[in-house]
């Protein structure tokens, strides 16, 4: 007899490959989702652009035209706005405001939301709760009281006089953002630090701080350029021109060159680039550090 061969079973059909879900979830957005979004980037960025462009016309250009292009591109305002010893010391004035102000802000927010992180005491809530609070006082609200309180401290027109105002308004912000950071680090890693020999002080420099880094850069940043752009304490304790910083200096170049328009926007918009490209660069930072602290 033949030996019959034995038929292998069939093999199962190819499925298709499954469609991409991200795929799905781009399809299914309504483009009038991408128009609105547009228009927002239009108004938000068009201000930015005329400031810009405006300094690099002449005056004629912006009196026939005020909305339109530049037809001959002059430099020369921004040569001469740069080439300016006071735009240069209030360039300075402005940045050690917002590096001073930026590093009281970290060291005294990580320490303070440590403590209310991580340890139980009696009015930690209150605590909590307090600085909770600050965010609902602008220093607009208090700025009569401020006044006086730097006027009887002699910090009239000083730097001094702007950085610590400017730290104490911005920790309710920086606690509220990294006590979440702070609380989500478990408890197990404390204690095998402990158990290693590792002091409190230690576990904080040693571990919670490199574990905090994306929240303390996003309330860095959000502290430089608030810092960069504040307005009204400087007009208030600042009196010397040479201690403006930027803003206050817009306001007196703007009144110095009233006639020379675009010269004074040229000013305007060297003046606001370095926050631009600085939360620019570190806008990643501020939106995964934000998410991190609702997460936490």
């Amino acid at each position: 007899m033949a030996a019959t061969a034995v038929q292998a079973p069939p093999l199962p059909a190819s499925r298709p490959p499954a469609p991409r879900r991200r795929g799905r979830a781009l399809e299914r957005v309504n483009p009038l989702v991408y128009v609105v979004a547009w228009l927002l980037v239009g108004v938000c960025i068009a201000p930015v652009a005329y400031i810009v462009l405006g300094g690099l016309r002449t005056n004629s250009q912006i009196t026939l035209d005020p909305s339109g292009f530049p037809t001959t591109w002059e430099f020369g305002n921004y040569v001469d706005v740069l080439t300016s010893p006071l735009f240069w010391q209030q360039f300075g004035n402005s940045a050690i405001c917002g590096v001073a102000t930026t590093i009281g802000v970290v060291i005294l927010g990580v320490m303070v939301s440590f403590v209310l992180a991580r340890y139980e005491f009696a009015g930690r809530g209150a605590l909590y709760s307090l600085f909770a609070a600050g965010l609902m006082f602008p220093m607009t609200v208090a700025i009569t009281p401020l006044y006086i309180m730097i006027r009887e401290l002699g910090l009239m027109n000083s730097l001094g006089g702007i950085i610590l105002p400017q730290v104490a308004f911005a920790l309710p912000t920086t606690v509220i953002i990294l006590v979440p950071f702070l609380r989500a680090i478990p408890k197990e890693l404390e204690e095998a630090a402990a158990i290693d020999g590792a002091s409190r002080l230690g576990f904080f420099w040693r571990m919670v701080v490199p574990l905090s880094v994306p929240g303390v850069v996003t309330v860095g940043i959000l502290a430089f350029v608030a810092s960069w752009n504040s307005y009204l304490l400087p007009l208030f304790v600042l009196n010397d021109e040479s201690a403006y910083t930027l803003p206050l200096g817009v306001q007196s170049f703007a009144s110095q060159y009233s006639v020379d328009t675009a010269r004074v926007l040229a000013f305007t918009s060297l003046s606001m680039i370095p926050a631009l490209i600085f939360f620019s660069l570190f806008e990643r930072r501020i939106v995964g550090g934000l998410t991190g602290a609702v997460k936490g």
